[in-house]
């Protein structure tokens, strides 16, 4: 009967760790055994008490939160450290889009321009220096070099234009990667309990073999 009255404890919900490395759970009434790893433990007035409350990211909303808007996703995750990271290199590869984009398009008209020969339209006079752009007769001998100069001027700013929107893309994606990863990863132990410690020792003596000096590794975690 004594044996029956311990098994069937009283059951209270709940889990406490006593001070001697035992915890109970009250909601079965079994101890558990000491090695067993309880994880999200806080400490009030001495004794220890699982934290229902910890904060544990998940990775699939922390996608769908940076897809709708870059940077949504880091704020869930709560790395708010990232979010000036994310918008300074949106900011700039705008200002780049815009500022590539306005040359292609003035270039393009001057390549357009010089390619039409009709003397109302000379914009690719703008391009060159002062006294360049009132000889005509300097004009007329280089027109050639002109004309290939525009072109190649208009392709390079194009170019990179579109590869300033290229890298808003790849930002944006990776940017859903890196939430996902840091969700992930929220939770992850990274005190000093993780090492890795090398020593020597010494090989002890087998079949056929002989003692000797060597080098051992030992990782905690």
């Amino acid at each position: 009967m004594l044996s029956a009255f311990i098994f069937f404890a009283p059951v209270v919900r709940g889990q406490t760790v006593y001070s001697d490395g035992i915890t109970k759970d009250d909601s079965t009434g079994i101890f558990i055994s000491p090695n067993v790893q309880i994880e999200n433990v806080e400490v009030v007035e001495g004794v220890n008490v699982i934290d229902s409350t910890a904060f544990s990211p998940d990775p699939v909303k922390a996608v769908w939160y940076s897809a709708l808007c870059p940077g949504l996703g880091q704020i869930y995750n709560r790395s708010y450290w990232k979010l000036p990271i994310l918008v300074g290199g949106y900011m700039a590869l705008i200002y780049a889009t815009n500022w590539n984009a306005r040359y292609y398009n003035d270039y393009s008209i001057a390549y357009r321009d010089a390619m039409d020969n009709d003397p109302n339209t000379e914009s690719y006079k703008n391009f060159l220096s002062y006294n360049r752009r009132h000889d005509d007769e300097w004009i007329a001998a280089n027109m050639e070099w002109l004309q290939s100069a525009m072109k190649k001027k208009k392709d390079s700013y194009r170019r990179y234009r579109d590869l300033c929107i290229i890298s808003m893309v790849g930002v944006y994606f990776v940017a859903m990667i890196e939430a996902y990863v840091d969700a992930h990863l929220y939770n992850f132990d990274i005190s000093d309990n993780l090492s890795m410690k090398v020593a020597p020792t010494v090989i002890e003596q087998e079949r056929n073999t002989m003692a000797a000096v060597g080098f051992q590794c030992a990782i905690t975690f």
